[in-house]
């Protein structure tokens, strides 16, 4: 079901949670204890948004105002205090009002879903971005020495997007640009700039890497 205007909890973090997304969230604040249990309850969703200015933890922190909505797929509660969450991203959102009145962070939300979705530049530029996509994986797993791979193929564009402005190792406010653009072909291009430049960066480190791991090399040899 697409997302109406409401209210909706917000759970404010230093992360930018994109749709499809897992995150895992240790939970251990009372009023998002309350929120997660309020959320189990009726079955509810709740919102993520990254924070602008604020600390994550203690006091009030002020959000960007897009985010993404955010549903429980798995908990573990430890003790009172403390409750493990597994979310996954679902769609975009836009916070027009901040609500007071609860012990957690409400907003009133509109969605904010990427518009052009059928634009005729999309497969152009889709096609032009998965190769460097490959690469960006090889090369990533290479420098975190994590085996990162595609597990599935993304159904759409606009999954592609996502997922790929998910993978970039960027800042959270660029992260954060990447989840406020507004069309997808938008989205796509900015995306294939940041994967062409992350990538030289990589190459970069690695080559490095190679000369420093020459220069460590013992020589058992005296020069004449």
């Amino acid at each position: 079901m697409s997302l109406k205007r409401r209210e909706l909890p917000l759970f404010p973090l230093n992360t930018v949670l994109f749709p499809e997304m897992t995150l895992p969230l240790r939970v251990f604040e009372p009023r998002y204890l309350q929120m997660v249990e309020d959320c189990m309850k009726d079955d509810a969703l709740f919102g993520v948004v990254c924070i602008r200015h604020g600390p994550e933890v203690g006091g009030p922190a002020l959000p960007y105002t897009i985010g993404t909505t955010a549903r429980i797929i798995g908990i573990e509660r430890e003790s009172p205090e403390l409750t493990y969450i597994v979310a996954v991203g679902q769609e975009r959102f836009r916070i027009r009002e901040l609500l007071g009145g609860r012990p957690y962070m409400v907003g009133r939300v509109d969605p904010f879903p990427l518009t052009k979705l059928d634009a005729p530049e999309v497969g152009t530029v889709v096609d032009a971005q998965m190769p460097l996509l490959t690469v960006y994986l090889e090369l990533l797993a290479q420098v975190s020495e994590v085996d990162v791979q595609l597990q599935r193929s993304p159904e759409s564009a606009e999954a592609i997007a996502y997922f790929v402005a998910m993978l970039l190792q960027v800042p959270l406010a660029v992260k954060q640009r990447l989840l406020s653009i507004v069309d997808l072909p938008t989205l796509l291009q900015e995306e294939a700039a940041l994967l062409r430049s992350d990538l030289a960066g990589l190459t970069a480190l690695l080559q490095g890497e190679e000369v420093r791991e020459k220069e460590d090399v013992p020589s058992f040899f005296s020069p004449n």
